[in-house]
């Protein structure tokens, strides 16, 4: 089942490309209904892109602690998790762990946006053109295989407990089509994924851009086939983007109920 009762996947000001402080978006949750939301600011290490769009580890520090006097705050109220959404970077891994181990975790979220490609960094989620051209030019097909091929291997190393946004890649790409083999290899990884008990989150920031989540339904469906937990998460990147869209998650509710009867 879904739980959409819990907002999974929460970002604030701390990840540098969103706005709002952790207090506001709590707020927003408690406003909406909701019994929980989880705090999942951007790691990335060893990215060379020209504006940082995730926390540093200072930020993390403040993060952590301003996440624990919102525990105590709303004890009662509302469930606060403090986790991270680690971005992979296949040179990095090493380093990328260290990290994680210094705290522990309510959550983490495995995604990757940043391609590596001629000594720069791509952000293979972002709508800048200047993202969107470069990564034409590498090849389209070439970019989503290497995506799905990488985040397979990030699943496998890193310790993460939900795989975030499966299907994101190139996402405000023009006419994307996604090819039975870029499908075949989604649901390739969505055989890692229940292997290693992972979750996999029903991204709900997706109905805003392409009027479905990420993942689309096709994949939703096979991770449901093998038996793997979906999460709901709005990718909130302001305090009213809270719990968007749940709503419309009731229909993917009843679906799972039907496939497992």
């Amino acid at each position: 089942m879904i739980d959409i009762k819990t907002d999974g996947h929460v970002h604030t000001r701390y990840c540098h490309h969103a706005v709002g402080e952790m207090d506001e978006y709590a707020r927003a949750a408690i406003e909406r209904g909701l019994d929980k939301i989880v705090f999942l600011e951007h790691f990335e290490a060893g990215i060379n892109y020209f504006q940082p769009t995730w926390a540093s580890k200072d930020d993390f520090k403040l993060f952590r602690k301003e996440g624990e006097s919102l525990k105590e705050k709303y004890s009662g109220t509302l469930e606060i998790g403090l986790g991270v959404e680690v971005g992979y970077n296949p040179k990095c891994v090493k380093e990328t762990i260290d990290f994680l181990d210094r705290y522990d975790w309510d959550r983490i979220g495995i995604s990757y946006h940043f391609l590596h490609a001629n000594g720069q960094h791509l952000n293979m989620v972002s709508s800048r053109k200047i993202n969107l051209d470069t990564l034409e030019q590498i090849g389209i097909d070439k970019v989503i295989r290497t995506y799905y091929q990488d985040l397979n291997e990030a699943v496998e190393l890193l310790p993460g407990t939900v795989l975030c946004h499966l299907d994101a890649v190139l996402r405000h790409y023009p006419g994307l089509r996604f090819t039975d083999e870029h499908n075949q290899i989604a649901k390739d990884l969505l055989l890692n994924v229940a292997e290693k008990k992972m979750a996999l989150e029903v991204n709900t920031s997706g109905f805003k851009l392409r009027n479905e989540p990420f993942p689309a339904l096709p994949l939703l469906k096979e991770a449901i086939r093998l038996g793997i937990p979906l999460a709901a998460g709005s990718d909130a990147h302001k305090p009213e983007d809270v719990g968007r869209y749940f709503d419309r998650l009731p229909e993917l509710l009843n679906y799972e109920l039907e496939i497992r009867n």
